[in-house]
């Protein structure tokens, strides 16, 4: 077989075997945990639960900030403290948050300069009062559930360090919004239950997740020089030997890009914090002690050479049609392949949107558009690893890490 013909079996291939992992492992995750599961919170009677401190990191979140910190204080759980961090917002931020502190007593606000997300969580962890500690965004809306949803895995276990919750995307006017609802479904959440049932998570969402203050203190906090902190607190955790569990039913709506610009602006960042988490973390990660990370390693490895392959492969079918000639001698294959993974695909969309459904109904109006989502997410891959690996090369270890959120959807800009 010539060696475009191998480069395109590869990058056909690779994606079929993921799709079939991350079913699998998805389907074992609902029948073995998540199928028989209450719906009703476990601690929603407890009379004293343990001291939980919500930590609210802002950048001009001006337009958004009331309705997060409403949702708070609707919150059923009895022990709360909320923190909000006004990370040195340029627009009303910090005016809005002064104001919320004085609507609600149990608000506490911190003002500093723009250092970032980490910086700014790390600000609210040295005074918080909290046994665990949930982090969400200033533009989120948090499930009146969903704490209690994830502290129940702390009591349950001691080794727990971190808890991850169900992002749902509400922003749905465009087409790209539409096909991200299907993305945090077919892609993100079952990507979390298989690597649940494998043994460990390649990362938490930032946007919600809980974590045991033990742990956190342990570690000395979130790194302020990785532009994904999620990422990094995320293999920082497993590889001390923490575990980092997912909650499919703390939910928590929010926004997202819906221009491709603004997509891209995002994705790019996060292509660039799994390399960067890869990079300073792979000799701890190799050692025999955590060979239970190893298939995660090996998996992002070869996600970042499909990435590098795919771009040759489509270098190369560019020249081959300027030149009105094809580099490929088994056309045959390739289509049988490509075939495969449509059908794959499909399973995979069928699968998840039967499994989150029953937490988004609304979910399911996007359908049509998620068809399209395979092609979409693997080029969009495919592009920002390409250019963010080798900025993760290049960046200078102790940069801090700032940056500011991408546009949130045509909904944001309507109503603010």
């Amino acid at each position: 077989m010539a060696f475009f013909d191998l480069l395109a079996s590869f990058t056909t291939g690779y994606p079929s075997i993921m799709a079939v992992v991350w079913t699998c492992g998805g389907v074992y995750y609902y029948f073995h945990w998540e199928r028989g599961q209450s719906r009703r919170p476990a601690l929603a009677d407890m009379v004293d639960p343990p001291r939980v401190t919500i930590l609210v990191p802002c950048h001009n979140e001006g337009g958004n900030i009331n309705e997060t910190i409403d949702h708070l204080f609707r919150q059923n759980y009895a022990n709360l403290e909320i923190i909000a961090i006004n990370d040195g917002s340029s627009d009303d931020t910090g005016e809005r948050l002064d104001g919320l502190a004085k609507q609600y007593p149990g608000l506490r606000v911190l003002h500093q300069e723009n250092q970032g997300k980490a910086e700014a969580m790390n600000h609210g962890l040295a005074v918080a009062s909290g046994d665990y500690i949930v982090g969400i965004d200033g533009d989120a809306v948090l499930d009146y559930d969903a704490v209690n949803w994830m502290v129940i895995h702390f009591i349950d276990s001691p080794r727990v360090g971190c808890v991850t919750g169900n992002p749902r995307v509400r922003t749905r006017s465009t087409a790209i919004g539409k096909i991200q609802t299907g993305e945090f479904s077919s892609i993100i959440g079952l990507i979390k239950r298989a690597q649940r049932i494998y043994g460990m998570v390649f990362t938490i969402s930032g946007v919600i997740c809980a974590f045991r203050r033990a742990a956190l203190l342990e570690l000395e906090g979130w790194s302020t020089d990785m532009i994904t902190e999620d990422i990094d607190i995320s293999w920082k955790l497993q590889l001390s030997g923490w575990q980092v569990r997912y909650e499919p039913r703390a939910l928590c709506w929010v926004l997202m890009p819906e221009t491709l610009r603004g997509l891209y602006k995002q994705r790019l960042r996060w292509a660039q914090g799994a390399a960067e988490a890869f990079l300073r973390h792979f000799t701890k990660a190799i050692r025999l002690s955590n060979r239970r990370f190893w298939p995660l390693i090996a998996e992002y490895i070869i996600s970042v050479v499909w990435c590098y392959s795919m771009l040759t492969l489509l270098a190369a079918g560019l020249i081959g049609f300027f030149l009105s000639d094809t580099l490929l001698t088994d056309t045959d294959l390739l289509q049988w392949f490509g075939g495969v993974l449509i059908l794959l695909c499909l399973v995979q969309f069928c699968v998840s949107f039967a499994i989150d459904s029953r937490y988004d109904p609304g979910m399911i109006h996007c359908m049509f558009w998620c068809i399209w989502y395979p092609v979409f997410y693997w080029l969009l891959n495919m592009a920002t690893v390409v250019v963010a690996f080798p900025k993760a090369v290049v960046r200078r270890p102790g940069q801090p890490a700032i940056w500011s959120s991408p546009d949130r959807g045509e909904r944001f800009r309507d109503e603010h």
